[in-house]
């Protein structure tokens, strides 16, 4: 079954995120900080006044801190469990068709992105990873609640 794909890159990797789950496509001007939020929540911004909470996908993952320039940064809009979140990545590139179902990953990916992985998708533009949105949400702190448990 085919499904139609987002392709972005995060930390500097193509990735691939299922477009049935992305609502926009959108450039944040503004960005306001947010005291005790969880290291991987940038902050908060607007888009048609709704309230979105920004995810830096780097830093849920792990990787760093995402560098904001003086100019815009590129976002995914996602509805998750009915809020409203801009998942800051690098660049968005195109959608595209995937070729088949996600299959198992058989590498080691390192622990951010083996959290989010949902298996690894063919496509025209090569292999992708398939991520899950919910996991760049939650950040690694779901990770060390999963581990302590």
């Amino acid at each position: 079954m085919n499904h139609l794909l987002l392709l972005v890159t995060i930390a500097g990797n193509r990735v691939a995120l299922l477009a049935s789950e992305v609502e926009a496509v959108v450039e944040l001007d503004t960005l306001i900080p947010v005291p005790r939020a969880a290291p991987h929540i940038a902050g908060l911004s607007a888009l048609r006044s709704r309230v979105l909470t920004v995810i830096d996908c780097k830093r849920s993952l792990d990787l760093g801190e995402t560098m904001r320039g003086d100019g815009p940064q590129e976002a995914v809009v996602v509805d998750h469990d009915g809020h409203h979140y801009a998942l800051e990545v690098d660049t968005v590139e195109d959608v595209i068709d995937s070729i088949g179902e996600p299959t198992p990953i058989r590498a080691a990916l390192g622990p951010g992105w083996e959290r989010i992985a949902l298996g690894l998708v063919e496509t025209d533009a090569g292999p992708l990873l398939l991520v899950d949105i919910a996991g760049l949400i939650a950040g690694p702190e779901q990770r060390n609640v999963a581990a302590a448990a």
